[in-house]
């Protein structure tokens, strides 16, 4: 499980990019708190930052005329399996939306697609 660098979403193959939704929607939903080595910076920052991230990746999907389910589009949902947040505050977008998607975030996420035999 990873989150790509936020400058990469768009270029991402069909395959990384819903790979990525997936992904998201777990840890949105029963994968919060739960501990992965490459993601466990997430739970450092609100859920709504993780909405936020899910936002770009949604927004692609459908610039791409894939259609996800647009209750992912409420920052309160958590998929099918968990109640919604009762009380889930707005905070203010960043850029980029976490600090750890830096330039060496970039370039491990492009080392990790060349193993994959993608270039971008």
């Amino acid at each position: 499980m990873r989150l790509w660098h936020q400058e990469l979403i768009w270029q991402l193959p069909r395959q990384q990019l819903l790979g990525q939704h997936r992904e998201i929607a777990a840890l949105r939903g029963r994968g919060w708190g739960k501990p992965h080595a490459t993601v466990n910076y997430v739970f450092q920052y609100s859920p709504y930052k993780l909405y936020q991230f899910h936002l770009l990746v949604l927004a692609e999907m459908q610039r791409r005329h894939y259609h996800p389910n647009l209750q992912w589009f409420d920052p309160y949902y958590r998929g099918q399996y968990c109640p919604e947040y009762e009380n889930l505050p707005a905070i203010a977008w960043t850029d980029p939306i976490y600090p750890e998607h830096d330039a060496a975030y970039l370039q491990s996420c492009l080392n990790n697609l060349h193993q994959k035999g993608i270039d971008l």
